[in-house]
């Protein structure tokens, strides 16, 4: 369908990519990654023809369409929503036109619903709305009108997780192809067949999503270190011959052949393989060590207007939790938080900050950190107190760990991209550290570099964090307390992530994140049936002992079922992980598709013994 061959672009004297060829074929799901800067939207530019190769070539099969979405659309004028969903075409007859598709205004009312507009919402005026749902409009335009490949630049950054699962489920039976560039390692996981990473200049194909590339990444990694550390050592055993012989007339052929084979052997040397250059790399400062009590509310009551959020709401946070929010939207997570930060006055209750507590609030609204009447290195130079006697040297140290680098620390706020401003927020927090850090969706907008970079520095923090996420390996890689807020009710889970979903019986870890229930531990439950109204009728047999005997055996064998699968699965993942297995595409293919199978086996196989155990409790209390 697409077909690029040898294509370069510079800007001046620097070089995004040079020599890139790519096919794309109309089954294909590919997703596009690399560090932010690295040329990824450059180069869905070229595709679409909006910017000039500086050499190589972009073909189009005849008769393929395409459908992009880039980062941000231009303001909405006077069309409705409706309007943008259907491209602007006629949904109704007219005297000159009764060539009308009947099904094009209920489709796009539908994927409107499924994209989060409420009904009567594509009824009214796109302007009206925000730049994210303009955005999703735009969205809908492209799912609507079904081209034969979708370029889609960061689609999630403006859908809520509800969204962002739906649009996901679409995806997955959507007919055509499908580039996307995304940080979000859920979403590229679930659709992607294979990975292009756009890397120093060069792009790289991996077969399978992102947890296989990462696989595939660090087996051709090793191959290559092995590769580059064979050729040196034989370019020094050659070139040890020849220092040792090369003024020896009776060795000077052999000399001179050894010169021209090490020459042979620099020409198609296997470079040494390097880091990315521009990572995001810090570390929190340590903060003052607070007192046991970080922040208590009490009988907290908040409303805005007639809809009321928390009443005779009581929470507390001690020092070093590590706390995530969890929760359907609207519940209140972000109020919450802004609670917590005294960011809004609360209406009745109490906010108490325990002994020497500094708290941090990392807002959902980038702009609400940032000064956007300021530069970047004024935004940071703003905070300097006689306290921290901040020096503009020492400012711009902690700007360069977040990538602002030379002229890019001039910048004024009001041009920063998504990720720029992300990264503005964080080096304030730096210069001020707290020990009480409230951050609300940090992640939005950073690469997955510079998402494992912040994982790390928050993993060696050693204040008390409290924030909302809704990427699940965020989650799973820091949170330690899972607190689930719905209906105005706290409901504390006194463990990991993993340990809420054992918990709360549910096994999608990404849907989860904003599960409805109003509390699915096992304890609250048991106190339910006791309350709950005997049911008229037979009373139910009593299982005998037998009976619960040769059910538990049942129990027995579904569990040594999964232990047997979990080990095969256990067994693939170790031969993809050999860098021989890459060597031979095909047999990489195999065990890609024997581990997907697997995976799906152990899911089934795991809820099929689930079930067992929850009917064999259930026979033992009877």
């Amino acid at each position: 369908m697409l077909t690029i061959a040898d294509v370069s672009k510079s800007y001046g004297t620097r070089e995004l990519f040079s020599d890139v060829s790519l096919f794309i074929a109309r089954t294909d799901r590919l997703g596009l990654i690399g560090p932010n800067g690295a040329g990824k939207s450059t180069l869905f530019g070229l595709i679409l023809g909006e910017e000039k190769p500086d050499t190589g070539t972009i073909e189009w099969e005849r008769g393929a369409d395409f459908g992009y979405l880039p980062q941000e659309s231009a303001p909405a004028g006077e069309e409705t929503i409706l309007h943008i969903a259907t491209s602007g075409k006629q949904l109704e007859p007219t005297e000159d036109n009764y060539d009308i598709d009947y099904t094009l205004e209920p489709r796009a009312r539908k994927i409107l619903a499924g994209l989060g507009f409420k009904e009567g919402d594509a009824d009214k005026l796109a302007n009206s709305f925000s730049g994210g749902w303009v955005m999703r409009a735009h969205l809908a335009r492209l799912l609507v009108a079904e081209p034969a490949l979708l370029l889609l630049d960061e689609p999630t950054n403006h859908l809520d997780l509800e969204a962002l699962l739906w649009f996901q489920d679409y995806l997955t039976r959507y007919p055509g192809g499908l580039v996307v560039i995304s940080h979000d390692r859920a979403f590229l996981n679930a659709l992607c067949t294979g990975m292009l990473e756009l890397r120093a200049g060069t792009l790289h194909y991996y077969h399978g999503n992102y947890d296989n590339f990462l696989v595939e990444k660090e087996a051709r990694k090793a191959q290559q270190a092995a590769a580059f550390k064979n050729q040196q050592r034989e370019i020094a055993h050659l070139q040890t011959f020849v220092n040792r012989f090369g003024a020896k007339a009776s060795m000077a052929s052999r000399a001179k052949s050894k010169e021209k084979q090490i020459e042979r052997l620099k020409e198609v040397a296997v470079e040494e393989p390097t880091e990315e250059l521009r990572k995001m790399n810090f570390k929190f400062p340590q903060p003052p060590r607070s007192g046991l009590k970080v922040v208590e509310l009490e009988h907290v009551r908040q409303a805005y207007g007639d809809h009321v959020v928390y009443q005779d709401l009581n929470f507390i946070a001690e020092r070093g939790q590590r706390i995530v929010l969890i929760g359907p939207n609207g519940a209140g997570k972000s109020t919450l938080l802004k609670i917590l930060a005294d960011v809004i006055p609360i209406q009745g209750g109490s906010r108490e900050l325990g002994s020497n507590v500094v708290p941090g609030y990392f807002a959902q609204n980038r702009l609400d950190n940032l000064n956007p009447d300021a530069t970047v290195f004024e935004n940071v130079m703003e905070l300097r107190t006689n306290e921290n006697q901040l020096t503009e040297q020492q400012a711009r140290a902690i700007l360069g760990a977040f990538l602002f680098r030379k002229d890019d620390v001039h910048k004024p706020v009001s041009v920063l991209s998504g990720g720029e401003k992300t990264r503005l927020a964080l080096a304030r927090i730096l210069v001020r550290p707290p020990n009480l850090l409230l951050m609300d969706e940090p992640t939005t907008h950073l690469d997955i570099q510079s998402i494992d970079a912040l994982v790390m520095a928050l993993k060696n923090y050693e204040g008390t964090l409290i924030f909302i996420s809704h990427d699940v390996h965020f989650i799973r890689s820091l949170a330690e307390n899972v607190l689930h807020v719905h209906s105005g009710r706290l409901t504390p889970y006194a463990g990991n992530y993993d340990y809420y979903l054992e918990k709360s019986k549910l096994s999608d870890a990404r849907a989860a994140i904003t599960a409805g229930f109003t509390d699915g531990r096992p304890t609250q439950k048991a106190e339910a049936k006791k309350s709950a109204p005997v049911a008229s009728g037979p009373a139910k047999a009593k299982p005998g002992a037998n009976e619960i005997r040769k059910f538990r055996e049942h129990v027995g064998v579904l569990e040594k079922k999964v232990v047997e699968l979990e080990a095969k699965q256990s067994e693939i993942t170790s031969a993809l992980e050999a860098p021989e297995t890459y060597a031979d595409k095909g047999k990489f293919q195999h065990l890609n598709r024997e581990l997907s199978a697997m995976t799906d086996l152990i899911t089934a196989a795991t809820e099929e013994w689930e079930k067992a155990v929850d009917k064999l409790s259930e026979m033992e209390q009877a």
